[in-house]
């Protein structure tokens, strides 16, 4: 696929995902916004019919009052049933108003005041009852239970702190069940007023007074957990689709970004294999046309000598072709170990002797250092044989100069360490983050000095893992490469 293609797809992907998170981010904001709105409606609406009710437990008080000063019998007491009726009726049919209706006026006709009972005299003992402080004119039991049954019969379930504000003292009055006595201002440290002192949610008190002597206050320590209580499990929705797309788009990214490099990978294949395959066709072409020449063909040495050519480019061609058919035959896990008691003292030994003499073709040499005090471990020798050979032609390959090479084994706990250590170029830190890969090279352009498929170090990989075994590999850039095989006993 064109990269441009792929950046494309990779940018619209990443905008339209951002904006699925912007659009679930502003829904939830909208939710808990609403919630919010809800809360504090349900809050003042409880709030305003406590204090309603105070204010109408007053008035009663006000016209019991009335009638203990003027000593009226029977009838007054009736009279002062009517009137708390209507105030009562009254306050019913308003629900949540801020404070009941008024008191009807005198001689309405036995609705509320008998002609007895003067609107003058009502408002002289309301007079005395308003002079009274604060705390005085809000009974404590009255003014828990109807805040409780507020909160509770408008769903709110929460810990809540409420308290009585004095303008006259510029305190707390009654905080929490109780009286605060000490005049201590707004930062009072008892009772959670200084919460109280700084919460939104207040309404003022007997509104009915030429001017209202002070606030009622309500306090949510958990507020913010009841507001986005509701909207939790939208939120924690949200949050896990949200991380599955996010999964979903950095694996897709991670495929096509892969799949991108097995496509070169395996186009730089096909360029070795051909470049592989086009020397030794070349060859075989020009040693049979020598053959077909009849300056040639009367001369048996020469014959017999182009005939070793072709053989043995032929062989090469086999040989290559052989190794790409074997990790066919790896990658479909399609193939059978002969595992029996080896010693890789004794694989190593022969595979040092086999390769000597390409090392010494270019004045190389090649060291042992067998250290491992028990090298027989449980496997295949054909197939070991090979990773050992591979390994060894890796490490010449990649010397540019005079190949020196060292192979050595030393015991381990979990069982022998095979090492290959060359001086040769080195590998950087990306490559090695692939070098095990099939078909992987390090890409050197057009130049094919070093010749190869890409499959050696996969071979000795899948190897290893058919073994249970391990290999690493520890490299700097410019001073040499060491490959670490770690079979278990």
């Amino acid at each position: 696929m064109n990269p441009r293609r792929i950046k494309l797809i990779i940018g619209l992907m990443t905008l339209a995902l951002g904006g699925i998170i912007c659009l679930q981010i502003y829904w939830i904001g909208w939710n808990v916004r609403l919630n919010e709105e809800q809360f504090d409606k349900n809050v003042y609406a409880a709030l305003n019919r406590v204090a309603g009710k105070l204010q109408y437990y007053e008035e009663v008080r006000v016209l019991e009052a009335l009638n203990s000063s003027r000593g009226q019998g029977g009838e007054a007491n009736r009279n002062i049933r009517r009137a708390a009726q209507h105030l009562e009726n009254g306050f019913s049919k308003r629900r949540g108003a801020q404070q009941p209706d008024t008191l009807p006026n005198p001689g309405d006709g036995g609705q509320g005041f008998e002609s007895n009972v003067t609107l003058w005299e009502y408002m002289k003992v309301s007079q005395l009852v308003d002079s009274k402080p604060l705390a005085e004119r809000v009974p404590l039991d009255l003014l828990a239970k109807s805040i409780q049954e507020e909160i509770e019969g408008r769903g709110i379930r929460s810990a809540y702190q409420y308290g009585v504000y004095s303008k006259a003292r510029g305190s707390y009055v009654i905080v929490n069940d109780h009286f605060v006595v000490e005049d201590s201002g707004p930062q009072i440290a008892q009772g959670g007023a200084p919460t109280l002192f700084n919460s939104p949610y207040k309404v003022a008190l007997f509104t009915q007074d030429i001017e209202s002597p002070g606030d009622l206050s309500l306090y949510f320590p958990n507020r913010t957990r009841i507001v986005l209580g509701s909207a939790l499990g939208m939120i924690s929705l949200s949050i896990v689709f949200t991380a599955i797309v996010l999964f979903c788009f950095w694996y897709t990214i991670q495929v096509i970004y892969r799949q991108k490099q097995l496509s070169e990978m395996k186009t730089d294949f096909i360029n070795n294999m051909t470049h592989e395959f086009k020397t030794p066709i070349a060859t075989i072409s020009l040693a049979a046309d020598s053959i077909g020449s009849p300056m040639i063909l009367g001369n048996p040495d020469k014959i017999k000598r182009f005939v070793d050519i072709i053989r043995q480019e032929n062989r090469r061609m086999n040989s290559q072709v052989e190794r790409v058919l074997q990790m066919a035959l790896i990658d479909k896990k399609d193939f059978e170990l002969s595992l029996g008691e080896l010693n890789l003292h004794e694989v190593i030994e022969q595979a040092v002797a086999n390769f000597s003499l390409q090392i010494e073709r270019r004045e190389g040499v090649l060291h042992t250092d067998l250290q491992a005090t028990n090298p027989v471990i449980e496997g295949d020798s054909t197939h070991i044989a090979s990773v050992i050979h591979n390994l060894l032609d890796n490490a010449n390959k990649y010397s540019p100069e005079i190949p020196d090479i060292t192979i050595s084994t030393r015991t381990v706990p979990i069982g022998v360490e095979v090492t290959v250590t060359d001086k040769g170029m080195g590998i950087t830190k990306e490559v090695r983050k692939n070098i095990f890969d099939k078909f992987y090279r390090e890409h050197t352009g057009n130049v094919h000095d070093v010749k190869g498929f890409g499959l050696g170090l996969s071979y000795v990989k899948a190897i290893m893992t058919a073994h249970k075994g391990l290999v690493d590999v520890q490299s700097e850039l410019g001073k040499g490469s060491s490959f670490i095989l770690t079979f278990p006993v």
